[in-house]
C-alpha cells in the first residue's frame, strides 16, 4: 500500500516505540507506505526516540517551533507527504493499527475520498473513558453533524486523498482538521465511516482542556457561516454591558412612573438595540461591516431585534407572572436571554461570514437548526402564560370527567390533558405540556420520513418548513385534539413507508400503534387507511403484503387501541358515530371549495400552498425515475386531499381539518427548495420567496403571543374581546356571584350561554371556594356537546340564574328571550361590566342577565343533536 501516515505529536514520549512496532509489525500494509512524525516542540525527548527510528525504517521527523497546533501539524506533514493518500491517526495508541488497512483501501481503490476511523457507527465503541469526555464527545459530534453527514466528525483517525488539502485555507488552525476537510467539499466528497474500538490513552497526559473545547465551537461556528470569534464575542459583550445599564434604566424608572410592563420593556429595549447596533457595526463587528450603514443589514438587524424583543416579552411574563419574580429583577435574566439570541442572529444573519464561502445547502440548515430552536423556545415559554383558549378548556373539562371517550372526540386529548396536569398542576403548563411535546414527535418522525425520501439536508429543510406552518406551530402549542392527531399522523405516515416501501415487517407494528393512537386522537387519521389500501392494491410491491399477516396485525392492534371508543358508542347509542357522520351528510348544502382553498392557504401559508402545487407536480414528473416513492407520496397526499374537497362541495369545513394531510408532501416541498434542475425558473423564485415567507410567519406567531400575553403598545384587544381574557372575566363574574349570594343568600347557578366555550373557560379559571356552580346552555333546550351528557338535566328551583353571553345577542335574541321567559323566573334586562386588565387597560365587556330561580326545561334531551354554533 503506497500511503503517508502522518502521526501528531507533543510529549509522546512513551508511546513512540509500541505504537510504531504495532504499524511496522502489520501485514498487510506492505513496505511502500511512510510514517512522518511532526512534532509540536515536545520536552520530554519525543524528537529524539522517533529519530532512533529513522535509520531502521521508513520514519521521517518534522519539527515544529511555533505554537502548538494540530491542524498546522496535518498541513506540514501533508505538505512533506510523497504518497497520494494521506492517513492520520493520534500517538497516544487509542486508535487502533490495525484498522489502517481497511481504512486505507477505499481511498486506495478511489471509490471513496475521505475515510474516517468512527467510534460511532455500527461495530465501533469507545473503552476506558469517563463518562464526562463521553459525553463532550458525543456532544461535539452532534454539534458538528448538524452541518456535515458524518456520525464522528470530532474523529482523528481518518485518510484522505492529498490533493483535498488545497481546499482548506492557509489560516486553518484548531483540533479537528476532519472537520475542515468534510465542510469544504461542499457535500460532494464520497465519504466512509470504518468501525474502531477507540482505546483511552495508557502513557502521557491528554493535551484537550476548555480552550480546545472553545476552539472547537468556534472552528464550528465559523464553517457554519458566523462570525463567531473571541474577539467579536468579547467586543459585543462590552457593548452589551453598557446596552444593559441603558436598558435597565429606561426600564426601571418607566415601570416606577406606573407604565405598563410591554410599554417599559419595548421602549427600553429599542433605546438598547439602537446603541448596541451602533457600536456593533463601528466597532464589534467592524472587520466584517463596511463601516457605514447598509439598509439591507439594518433591516436584517431589526428583524433579528424584533424576534428577541417579543422572545423577550415572553420570558419577562413568565418570570412575572408564573414564577412571581418582582418585575425589576425579573428584566436581568430577560435580557441575559434575549442577548443570546442578538448575538446568534448577529452571528449569523446580520454580520454572516463572506469567507471561507459557506455553501446554500450549509445556510439552509443552520437556519434550520436556529429557527426550529427559536419557535420551541417561544412555544415552551409562552405555553405556561397565554391563557388557555376556550377550546383548551373545554379538553380541560374532558379530562375531569374521564371516561372512555366523549360525543364529540376521542379520550386521546382528555388522557394526555390528565397526565400532564397531574404532573404539572392544575395550570396552562399542564394542559399543554402535552400539545408541547406531541409537536416535538411530530419533528422527530417527519425528520426520519424525509430522511428515509431524500436525504438529511432535506429532512433538515423539511423541520424547518413544519415549524413555520401556521397548523404545525398551532399543534405543537395549543392543547387540542389536533396535536396528538399531527404527531400519530407522521408517525403512521413514517411506518407506513418503512413497511410499503423499505419492505420491513416490524414497521406494521409501528403501522398498528400509531394508526391506533391517531385515531383514539381524531377520527380523521382513518384517511391514511384509505391512502394506504389505495397504494398496496396500486403498487405490485405492496401488494404482496396483502398475502401476508402483518398488515392485518396492525389492524388488529389500531382495534384494539380504538376498543373505547367502540365500547363508549355503544354505550351512547352511537352518538358519537352518528354526530361525525352528520357534519359530513349535512341537512344543507353549500360549494365551499373555494373557501376550503382559502383555509389551505392559511394552513399552508400562501408560498406554502404554491410549494405544494408544485411539489404534486414534481411528484408526477418524477414519476418514471422513482415510482414507488412518487406513488407513495402522491397517494398519501391525494387520497385525504380529495377527501375533503369533494366533502367541501357540499358544505363548509373547519379550517383547520386539511393541515395534517401535507405532512406526506413537506418532504417533496423541502427536497425543492435544494434543487436547480427541476422547473429551474420556478424554483429560484420560490426559494428566494420562502426567506421573507419564513420571517414573517415567525414574526406573526411571536407578535400575536406577545399581543395575548403582555399588549403591544397602542394596540386594543378589541380582536379578542368574546374569546380570550377569561381569566380576569371570570374573576368579574365570581364578584357578581358574590354579589347576588349577598343580596338573596343563595348563590347562584351560573349559565354559559355558548355551546360549551363559555362554561369551560369559567370553569378552569374560577378560584372561589366553593367554586362557581357551571352549567351550560342545555339547560334551555339547546344541545352543548358533553354538556348534554355530564349535565343531562336541571330540576327547577328557586335559586338564582346568573346568565353570561360572550355576545349582548346571545342573551337578547328572539329564541334566548323565549326560553328565558318560559323557563327563567323574573329574568332581568342584559347588563354589561367593562373587564380591565391590572395595569387598566380595557380588554373586553361582559354580558350578563340574572334571574330568580328556574322553571325547568321538560323538553330537553340529552341526546338530541343540535346545531353545531357555540
Amino acid at each position: 500500500m503506497q500511503f503517508s501516515l502522518i502521526i501528531p505529536t507533543l510529549n509522546e514520549v512513551g508511546n513512540i516505540d509500541p505504537l510504531l512496532t504495532s504499524i511496522f509489525s502489520l501485514d498487510n500494509l506492505g513496505d511502500q507506505f511512510e510514517v512522518i512524525v511532526v512534532d509540536d516542540s515536545s520536552t520530554d525527548g519525543t524528537p529524539d526516540k522517533v529519530r532512533e527510528w529513522q535509520n531502521t525504517h521508513n520514519v521521517r521527523l518534522i519539527e515544529r517551533h511555533a505554537q502548538p497546533d494540530l491542524t498546522a501539524s496535518i498541513l506540514d506533514g501533508t505538505a512533506a507527504a510523497k504518497h497520494e493518500v494521506i492517513a492520520v491517526m493520534d500517538a497516544d495508541l487509542s486508535h487502533p493499527p490495525e484498522r489502517l488497512a481497511a481504512l486505507i483501501q477505499p481511498i486506495l481503490d478511489g471509490t471513496h475520498d475521505i475515510t474516517i476511523g468512527s467510534r460511532y457507527v455500527a461495530g465501533g465503541d469507545t473503552i476506558g473513558w469517563p463518562f464526562y469526555r463521553l459525553w463532550l464527545s458525543r456532544a461535539g459530534g452532534w454539534l458538528a453533524r448538524t452541518i456535515c453527514d458524518v456520525n464522528d466528525a470530532t474523529s482523528g483517525f481518518f485518510a484522505f486523498r492529498k490533493e483535498l488539502i488545497g481546499n482548506i485555507t492557509e489560516n486553518a488552525s484548531g483540533y479537528k482538521i476532519l472537520l475542515e476537510l468534510l465542510m469544504t467539499g461542499r457535500g460532494q466528497l464520497r465519504v466512509k465511516e470504518i468501525p474502531i474500538h477507540f482505546h483511552n490513552r495508557l502513557h502521557g497526559t491528554s493535551k484537550l482542556s476548555l480552550s480546545h473545547h472553545l476552539t472547537y465551537l468556534r472552528q464550528l461556528i465559523i464553517l457554519a457561516g458566523g462570525t463567531v470569534s473571541f474577539y467579536t464575542a468579547s467586543r459585543f459583550a462590552m457593548v452589551g454591558l453598557l446596552g444593559v445599564f441603558i436598558d435597565v434604566l429606561i426600564f426601571q424608572w418607566m415601570t416606577g412612573q406606573g407604565i405598563s410592563l410591554a410599554t417599559a420593556h419595548i421602549s427600553s429595549f429599542l433605546a438598547a438595540a439602537s446603541f448596541n447596533y451602533t457600536l456593533n457595526t463601528k466597532w464589534s463587528f467592524r472587520l466584517h461591516h463596511s463601516g457605514h450603514l447598509r439598509w439591507g443589514q439594518f433591516s436584517r438587524f431589526l428583524i433579528v431585534g424584533i424576534f428577541a424583543m417579543l422572545l423577550r416579552g415572553a420570558v419577562l411574563a413568565w418570570l412575572i407572572y408564573t414564577w412571581n419574580m418582582p418585575t425589576e429583577w425579573a428584566i436581568f435574566p430577560a435580557i441575559i436571554a434575549t442577548a443570546i439570541v442578538n448575538y446568534l442572529g448577529s452571528a449569523f444573519y446580520v454580520f454572516p461570514r463572506t469567507e471561507p464561502v459557506v455553501s446554500t445547502d450549509t445556510r439552509w440548515r443552520v437556519a434550520a437548526v436556529g429557527i426550529t430552536c427559536f419557535v420551541i423556545l417561544l412555544r415552551l415559554v409562552y405555553m405556561s402564560v397565554a391563557q388557555l383558549l376556550p377550546d383548551e378548556a373545554y379538553y380541560w373539562q374532558y379530562a375531569q370527567h374521564m371516561d372512555l371517550s366523549f360525543f364529540d372526540h376521542p379520550p386521546m386529548v382528555a388522557w394526555l390533558i390528565w397526565l400532564g396536569t397531574a404532573l404539572a398542576g392544575q395550570n396552562e403548563f399542564g394542559v399543554r405540556i402535552g400539545a408541547f411535546l406531541c409537536g416535538l414527535i411530530t419533528m422527530a418522525y417527519l425528520y426520519a420520513l424525509a430522511r428515509n425520501l431524500y436525504d438529511k439536508s432535506t429532512a433538515m429543510r423539511s423541520v424547518l418548513l413544519l415549524a413555520i406552518m401556521p397548523f404545525s406551530f398551532a399543534a405543537g402549542l395549543a392543547m387540542t385534539p389536533d396535536a396528538p392527531l399531527v404527531a400519530a399522523w407522521a408517525a403512521t405516515l413514517y411506518y407506513m413507508e418503512r413497511a410499503l416501501l423499505a419492505n420491513q415487517s416490524r414497521a406494521w407494528l409501528g403501522v398498528g400503534i400509531a394508526f391506533g393512537l391517531g385515531i383514539l386522537s381524531k377520527y380523521t387519521l382513518g384517511l391514511l387507511g384509505i391512502a394506504a389500501l389505495v397504494f398496496t392494491i396500486l403498487d405490485p410491491v405492496a401488494r404482496r403484503w396483502l398475502l401476508r399477516p402483518h398488515p392485518y396485525l396492525a389492524v388488529l392492534i389500531a382495534l384494539i387501541l380504538f376498543s373505547p371508543v367502540i365500547i363508549w358508542n355503544m354505550e351512547n347509542n352511537w352518538a358519537s358515530f352518528l354526530f361525525q357522520t352528520g357534519r359530513i351528510d349535512k341537512a344543507y348544502h353549500e360549494f365551499a371549495t373555494p373557501r376550503l382553498m382559502l383555509q389551505i392557504a392559511i394552513m399552508l401559508t400562501p408560498i406554502g400552498l404554491v410549494a405544494a402545487i408544485l411539489a404534486l407536480r414534481s411528484v408526477i414528473l418524477r414519476y418514471h425515475q422513482t415510482p414507488r416513492k412518487s406513488l407513495f407520496i402522491g397517494i398519501f397526499t391525494v387520497i385525504p386531499l380529495m377527501v375533503f374537497v369533494v366533502a367541501s362541495t357540499s358544505g363548509p369545513l373547519r379550517f383547520h381539518w386539511t393541515g395534517p394531510l401535507w405532512l406526506a408532501l413537506i418532504p417533496t416541498i423541502a427536497w425543492m427548495i435544494g434543487q436547480k434542475n427541476v422547473f429551474k425558473n420556478s424554483l429560484e423564485w420560490l426559494t428566494a420567496a420562502w426567506r421573507p415567507m419564513i420571517t414573517i410567519s415567525l414574526l406573526t406567531y411571536a407578535f400575536i403571543l406577545h399581543y395575548v400575553t403582555l399588549g403591544i403598545p397602542g394596540l386594543p384587544y378589541q380582536f379578542l374581546s368574546e374569546h380570550y381574557f377569561w381569566r380576569e372575566t371570570t374573576a368579574e363574574i365570581e364578584k357578581i356571584a358574590d354579589e347576588i349570594r349577598q343580596t338573596t343568600g343563595e348563590a347562584p347557578i351560573v349559565v354559559g350561554m355558548s355551546k360549551w366555550s363559555i362554561a369551560s373557560a369559567l370553569a378552569f379559571y374560577n378560584n372561589n371556594h366553593p367554586p362557581l356552580d357551571i352549567r351550560s346552555r342545555n339547560m334551555f333546550g339547546e344541545h352543548a356537546a358533553m354538556y348534554s351528557f355530564w349535565y343531562p338535566s336541571e330540576q327547577p328551583t328557586n335559586r338564582p340564574i346568573l346568565l353570561i353571553g360572550m355576545k349582548r345577542q346571545a342573551l337578547e335574541s328572539d329564541a334566548a328571550e323565549r326560553n328565558f321567559e318560559r323557563m327563567l323566573i323574573q329574568p332581568s334586562s342584559t347588563h354589561s361590566r367593562a373587564i380591565y386588565r391590572y395595569d387598566g387597560i380595557l380588554l373586553r365587556t361582559l354580558y350578563y342577565r340574572t334571574a330568580e330561580g328556574y322553571r325547568g326545561n321538560l323538553t330537553s334531551s340529552s341526546a338530541s343533536v343540535a346545531t353545531e354554533n357555540k
